[in-house]
């Protein structure tokens, strides 16, 4: 037995795709205004992803364009029915009519 050397080399080493989630870094920085605005929205909202679903879609597609990471459907990523921007909120102190 030798020492200095994982195991796994005298018995065969094999190459196994990541987990699902995994993905590269991003080491050029090309998403990373995208990643800014999305942890941004969460330290905003209490860690709450709700509000900032359509930051974490643009950052995501940003990924999948860099080939950062597999294009995926977003119904399976859980983003189907995410717009890009968010709808705007009706404020109901503005609906009020002061005429």
């Amino acid at each position: 037995m030798s020492f200095g050397r994982p195991p796994s080399i005298s018995t065969g080493f094999q190459v196994t795709p990541p987990d699902r989630g995994s993905f590269p870094l991003d080491h050029y920085g090309e998403c990373r205004d995208f990643m800014t605005a999305y942890m941004n929205c969460l330290r905003n909202n209490n860690n709450s992803s709700t509000p900032c679903r359509h930051l974490n879609k643009a950052y995501l597609e940003c990924r999948m364009n860099k080939g950062l990471m597999e294009k995926d459907d977003w119904k399976n990523l859980g983003l189907s029915n995410v717009d890009k921007e968010p709808k705007p909120t009706k404020d109901p102190a503005g609906d009020k009519n002061l005429s």
